[in-house]
């Protein structure tokens, strides 16, 4: 119980340190934005609030300035079912990317960051 407390108080403090330590968003031209923002509603971040590796994600993300639907897979959600019964594991966090042949579930924070990168980072800042 006591290891619990820690770790809740523990993720809280990474949050507010993260909350305060943004990094500024991309600026696109409107259009090259609107294309983003569609591109981003066929993804899902499955994600733990306080997760070390989910809060990296988040960070890229919003340094892509790219608006992704993020889904807690909290214990015994609904979310964290469908993660294990369609994604495989119960490992977060998961990317859900939905395409014109189905739905592929990408695991690993570094993965899902160099997926990030080839489909939204500007030109001049691809890795």
């Amino acid at each position: 119980m006591l290891i619990k407390a820690l770790r809740n108080g523990l993720g809280m403090i990474i949050v507010f340190a993260n909350w305060l330590t943004l990094p500024k968003p991309v600026r696109r031209a409107p259009a090259e934005q609107e294309r983003v923002n569609e591109q981003a509603r066929a993804l899902r971040l499955y994600q733990f609030r306080a997760c070390p590796f989910c809060i990296k994600v988040r960070r890229h993300l919003h340094r892509l300035n790219v608006p992704v639907t993020l889904v807690e897979a909290g214990q015994g959600s609904e979310a964290r079912a469908e993660l294990e019964q369609q994604g495989g594991k119960r490992q977060v966090p998961c990317l859900r990317i939905e395409t014109a042949v189905g739905v592929e579930w990408l695991y690993e924070s570094s993965a899902i960051i160099e997926y990030l990168d080839r489909h939204f980072a500007p030109a001049e800042t691809a890795a």
